[in-house]
């Protein structure tokens, strides 16, 4: 077995962990990167791609926001609809913030060219990851690497990044840790078109049928949802059916409006939940992202929440690591929770609004909030706010 010494050991090689590992670098901190995927598919993977102010400016910030801020696209605010009426929420206007699309996976290109030009050591497609003594000062993570040879690393620090299903949270024992969730029992059916958008923002429905979306991943691409049963088939949903019911819901015709069909590349269907463990630290175990915390998409949350922890995660470990100052990493669970329950709150709130359930007193408690939204200011603002983003440090 080969025995080898970082100062910290991220798991997981998504958004979160390539950009802690970017963040720490420019701290002075070493690291050491693990991956179970290989990094096509890790580059591959379609996520979010809806960035808060605060993301946009932390990736401007750590040097890795150029191609961001050439080929995002800025948008001041989105559209609620629902029938017979779609209104603006102008997030520039009632709060000063807007919000960016611009793709995870073009996201994770950035940081992965970032990880390699700082020459700190990654390693993709390993297997059997453990972490071990944990509840100690010298922690170690073992696994087996793509070649099939077996390491050993110690660490002052683990970190993680690894996702819902990773190693990391499942090493904090049972009774150390409280999970806290919610399955809906609805589902986006998720398709990408290669369609220049029909909307110049989002547009959130609110339909009979079930909730649609109009999202987009670039001038050239579409990004578009529908409401379906969580055990929905695919395969009962061919190109023609979802043009169609993404036509009715969004309200094709309405004012003079259109959807413009285009190539369907890619359907899946995206179950929905809430999860949150905690504490998000466990001795010298700190959780991110995915691994602590999981949103419904619907107020685009999830990849803005990973960032949020790592930001400060990384600040945490600097103070810890390199000045031996534990405050901030004492603090961590506390300071980032509070954000994500805010976040978990907000998602809850977008998706219970939005989405049908078949209940016609549901349906009219629905209406009226959506209209207080639209017609209250305060109310616009404080979607806007939730929406574009608190600051990292709330």
């Amino acid at each position: 077995m080969r025995r080898t010494r970082t100062q910290v050991v991220i798991i997981g090689a998504g958004p979160a962990g390539l950009l802690l590992s970017h963040l720490l670098d420019r701290e002075g901190v070493e690291s050491v990167l693990l991956e179970n995927r290989a990094p096509e598919y890790v580059r591959g993977r379609i996520r979010a791609g809806m960035l808060e102010h605060s993301t946009v400016e932390l990736l401007g910030d750590a040097g890795v926001g150029d191609r961001l801020g050439r080929e995002g696209m800025e948008h001041r605010g989105i559209y609620l609809q629902f029938p017979h009426e779609r209104h603006h929420i102008d997030f520039h206007s009632l709060v000063g913030r807007s919000v960016w699309v611009y793709g995870q996976t073009e996201i994770t290109g950035d940081l992965m060219r970032a990880r390699s030009a700082a020459g700190q050591q990654s390693y993709y497609e390993v297997s059997d990851v453990a972490l071990h003594d944990l509840d100690g000062d010298s922690p170690a993570v073992t696994f087996v690497d793509a070649d099939g040879s077996p390491h050993r690393v110690h660490c002052d620090v683990v970190a993680g990044c690894d996702g819902f299903h990773g190693p990391a949270r499942r090493t904090i024992p049972d009774g150390a840790r409280r999970s806290f969730g919610r399955e809906y029992p609805y589902a986006w059916l998720g398709v990408l078109a290669d369609v220049a958008p029909s909307t110049d923002e989002l547009i959130y429905a609110w339909h009979p049928e079930g909730f649609a979306m109009h999202s987009m991943r670039s001038p050239s691409v579409s990004r578009l949802y529908l409401q379906v049963d969580p055990d929905e088939d695919v395969a009962e949903w061919p190109d023609d059916r979802i043009w169609e019911a993404l036509a009715r819901r969004l309200g094709d015709g309405q004012d003079g409006w259109r959807l413009k069909p285009g190539r369907i590349t890619d359907k899946s269907v995206l179950p929905m939940r809430s999860f949150v463990s905690t504490p998000m630290r466990y001795g010298r175990l700190f959780l991110a992202g995915d691994a602590a915390h999981i949103v419904p998409p619907t107020g685009a949350k999830g990849l803005n929440l990973a960032v949020a922890d790592v930001a400060l995660l990384s600040r945490a470990l600097a103070a810890l690591l390199r000045e031996g100052d534990p405050r901030l990493a004492d603090d961590y669970s506390a300071t980032a929770l509070r954000r994500v329950w805010r976040g978990t709150h907000f998602s809850w709130w977008m998706t219970s609004m939005l989405h049908v359930t078949g209940d016609p007193f549901d349906a009219q408690l629905q209406r009226s909030q959506l209209e207080w939204v639209v017609r209250s200011p305060s109310a616009a603002a404080g979607l806007a706010e939730n929406y574009a983003g608190l600051p990292i440090g709330y």
